[in-house]
């Protein structure tokens, strides 16, 4: 169960893990004790075989402020930032082998557009609002880069970056940095329909489809053709693609399949 004084919430069922930011008082900014359970609640998630599809949530009116700068400016002394765990958090939901998905109800800065980056998939209202506003503070956004630009177009990454400029849901999907925005009233239903066709997914597939969507680009074609034709036919040879196979052939859901209910 989680602690009252819990600030990431986490909540499992039906093979979903819901990890809600829950430090609405500082903006859900990222601060030391926050990360530490968002670290820790992403690796119960994936220890958890029955954990399917992982859930990134917020109370409160803001996704996230980014970089918590009163723990930062308390830290010059010793010299060692807090930015520095935002690279762990960042690398475990990047290689998180369960998909993550992202819903963002209201503004995220700075470090908060590298968690959603970091997500397979973001879902954000269109009315929320981002902005990369490092450079205002005389800082750059350099970790979160790690995450942001293989997601934004180049020119927009090269607009936002330099300017720190506002900007709102729409063009954080016409950009990539978001999945999809909607009106606010249909956020919940639009990730709901991600998680349920997330969770219809086999666990393995789900996780191989990952690892070839962070698989670098090869420069020798034949080769790399050779190697995806092995590992095709090794899923194909699987216990998931023989089951999956028949069920498609049977009409019937595959065993891996999470019935989930309508309202949650």
């Amino acid at each position: 169960m989680t602690s009252p004084d819990a600030l990431v919430r986490v909540a499992t069922s039906h093979g979903v893990t819901t990890l809600t930011l829950d430090s609405p008082h500082n903006r859900n900014a990222l601060s030391t004790p926050l990360m530490t359970e968002l670290l820790a609640g992403l690796a119960a998630a994936v220890a958890d075989e029955a954990v399917r599809v992982i859930v990134l949530d917020h109370t409160g009116p803001i996704f996230c402020s980014g970089a918590d700068l009163t723990e930062t400016a308390a830290a010059y002394a010793s010299g060692t930032m807090p930015a520095r765990m935002l690279g762990d958090v960042l690398a475990a939901l990047h290689e998180c082998p369960k998909p993550v998905l992202a819903r963002v109800a209201g503004p995220a800065r700075a470090g908060g557009l590298g968690l959603i980056a970091a997500a397979d998939l973001a879902v954000c209202a269109a009315a929320a609002t981002f902005a990369f506003t490092e450079v205002r503070i005389g800082v750059i956004p350099a970790v979160i880069s790690a995450t942001v630009l293989p997601r934004l177009h180049p020119r927009a990454a090269a607009e936002l970056y330099l300017t720190g400029d506002t900007f709102d849901g729409r063009r954080a999907a016409e950009i990539g940095l978001v999945t999809a925005a909607v009106p606010a009233d249909e956020l919940d239903g639009a990730v709901r329909r991600y998680r349920d066709a997330l969770v219809r997914g086999a666990p393995a597939a789900l996780a191989g489809a990952k690892a070839l969507l962070r698989r670098p680009a090869a420069a020798d074609l034949r080769a790399e053709l050779a190697d995806l034709t092995a590992l095709s036919t090794r899923y194909f040879l699987s216990e998931d693609g023989v089951e999956g196979v028949a069920a498609f052939r049977e009409k019937r859901p595959p065993r891996w399949v999470v019935e989930l209910d309508g309202d949650e």
